[in-house]
């Protein structure tokens, strides 16, 4: 056991704490941490128009000639649809920031690089950006735009190829002018860059991106092989010491988050919802309790603790786990770097994968519909809301006996040893 821990501790801590510190996945990590509060407001109103109770979307479309139901559509979209616009701004901002230099002005510019790169719709009435582009579908290129323009930014400013104003003009106009050189650079790449692409076979930048990633993202994205990496690698992390989520999140958070979106997409156009694996496939089913199902865990030490320390740690632990607070697990158990309970750790996710996504390809619980269920939402409530059926609720039931089962013997094993430590 020591020796595992001391290899652990020699090379996969060392690489996650790289990983961790790798300035464009803490710019992803922060952009689209800026598009949460539109995601899950938005979320707030995809349940009131698809409440999980039959008969309610039909109720709600007789109420002012549907235009209720229109207006709640129409919420839903300009905020939890907005998450690719959103994340472009949040991410080159976060990158600027890093390197010390105007965030906001950084965002404003990728943001208009995003537009320019994003086709228009025209017709003889009007022109606008396409709705579908504003949402999950833009967020990849959203993150190019976004890393790539703020690269371009600070490396004018930080060699000061900009236009310095004199000392007596207010920063904010002085700010607007040290960004116009990296700006309009930024504005004839991406025009150049997008019209190279409208007179290729793609029809535009997004598309092209989505070919490109099909295979890859596809795999980790869609695929039973590619979630469980995604938790083995979440559980490893977390095991080490180092934030499994946003390690891990910093990569996958954006493919899992276009999946909820298209299955929102889906639900609000009556269409079977495409995709098993979204966000809430892994925080509602797959880590119960946080990283490692550790919800199983406390479920163990809250029934079958001896021990003195399992004692205090009751009210400690447990309580805030049932909210997906994981820390008091974590660092009190300590499940942290304790070889103990490395097994479970890694196996309880895993396990929770593999049945949920059993239970949702044949049926027996119905797929997310693509509510961005806040991840601090007790577990059977959560799984309610998250799938819009009572399945849900009951498929965590079973995950959470399961969680417990797996970690009853190892927390029994070290709960006695701890017993009989004091004992001695």
């Amino acid at each position: 056991m020591n020796k595992i821990e001391q290899l652990m501790e020699k090379y996969l801590t060392p690489f996650a704490v790289k990983l961790g510190n790798i300035k464009g996945l803490i710019a992803i990590r922060d952009g689209v941490s800026l598009a949460m509060p539109l995601i899950i407001g938005g979320s707030i109103f995809l349940i009131i128009n698809s409440f999980p109770v039959p008969g309610w979307p039909e109720f709600l479309a007789t109420l002012l000639d549907g235009k209720l139901s229109s207006m709640l559509n129409h919420i839903v979209n300009s905020t939890f649809g907005l998450m690719g616009l959103i994340a472009t701004f949040g991410i080159a901002r976060s990158m600027a920031q890093q390197y010390n230099v105007d965030g906001a002005s950084a965002g404003v510019i990728a943001m208009s690089a995003w537009l320019i790169l994003t086709p228009n719709i025209i017709t003889d009435t009007a022109e606008g950006v396409p709705v579908s582009y504003l949402g999950s579908k833009g967020l990849f290129i959203g993150i190019v735009v976004g890393l790539v323009s703020a690269w371009i930014f600070k490396s004018f400013v930080l060699k000061n190829i900009v236009i310095k104003m004199p000392d007596s003009v207010p920063p904010a106009v002085s700010k607007s002018f040290s960004a116009l050189i990296p700006g309009v650079v930024v504005f004839f790449l991406a025009g150049v860059v997008a019209l190279l692409i409208d007179i290729s076979p793609f029809e535009n930048a997004h598309e092209l991106l989505a070919t490109i990633l099909a295979v890859p993202l596809g795999f980790i994205g869609g695929t039973l092989p590619g979630a469980i990496i995604v938790v083995a690698l979440n559980s490893l992390f977390w095991f080490v010491g180092i934030h499994g989520g946003n390690v891990v999140g910093s990569v996958t958070n954006p493919i899992f988050l276009a999946n909820t979106d298209e299955n929102r997409l889906a639900l609000q156009a009556g269409k079977e919802l495409p995709h098993i694996i979204t966000t809430q496939f892994f925080d509602m089913f797959a880590y119960i309790g946080g990283g490692g199902a550790v919800f199983g865990l406390a479920i163990a030490l809250l029934f079958f603790g001896k021990s003195s320390q399992s004692k205090a740690m009751k009210g400690i632990a447990v309580t805030p786990n049932i909210f997906n607070i994981s820390e008091p697990i974590m660092f009190g158990m300590p499940v942290m770097l304790n070889m103990s309970y490395l097994i479970p750790f890694v196996l309880a996710p895993i396990v929770n994968v593999l049945i949920t996504y059993f239970s949702m390809s044949v049926g027996l619980v119905h797929k997310t519909i693509g509510v961005a269920v806040p991840w601090t939402t007790p577990p059977i409530i959560s799984g309610w809301l998250a799938t819009g059926s009572w399945t849900g609720a009951g498929l965590q039931i079973v995950l959470i006996l399961i969680d417990m089962a797996i970690y009853l013997p190892f927390f029994l094993a070290a709960d006695r040893a701890q017993r009989q430590g004091l004992e001695i």
